[in-house]
């Protein structure tokens, strides 16, 4: 969960920083992703607020989660890998889980608990036995 909580620091995102890793069965790192802006799109072109009006101003029809990062980065099957991830997945992090054979999942924190959102991403995971379980980072902090 460390090195999660390491990818999710490469994060532009000023408000939430979330980052995950991939691992195989040997606990070797498959891939990695943070949240932020898909590749080619410059950081300063695009908002990061959170509360406009105007959903287009805000950084939610843009921002690509880590998971989904890490998945597409992998380039390979990930049938029975597990994911460690900062934040419990969204339910749409949940599909591209679901979907690229993912069989547990080690989350941080979980924020979002009780919202409707995350009630869907359960009942998901529950109906596939996609395993889930809370395991809190050990906060590092690095220096230069």
């Amino acid at each position: 969960m460390s090195i999660a909580e390491l990818n999710a620091m490469r994060s532009k995102d000023p408000e939430t920083q979330v980052g995950c890793v991939v691992v195989n069965n040997l606990n070797q790192i498959i891939s990695s992703g943070y949240n932020g802006f898909p590749r080619g799109i410059d950081n300063s072109s695009f908002p990061w607020d959170r509360d406009k009006e105007n959903q287009f101003e805000n950084k939610y029809p843009y921002v690509v989660h880590s998971e989904m990062n890490a998945i597409v980065s992998a380039r390979c099957d990930l049938s029975g890998c597990d994911i460690y991830t900062t934040l419990f997945p969204c339910h749409q992090c949940v599909k591209v889980i679901i979907q690229a054979g993912i069989k547990h999942i080690y989350y941080g924190s979980n924020k979002y608990e009780n919202t409707p959102d995350n009630i869907a991403a359960k009942k998901m995971l529950d109906e596939v036995k996609i395993t889930y379980s809370s395991k809190p980072a050990v906060k590092i902090k690095i220096t230069k």
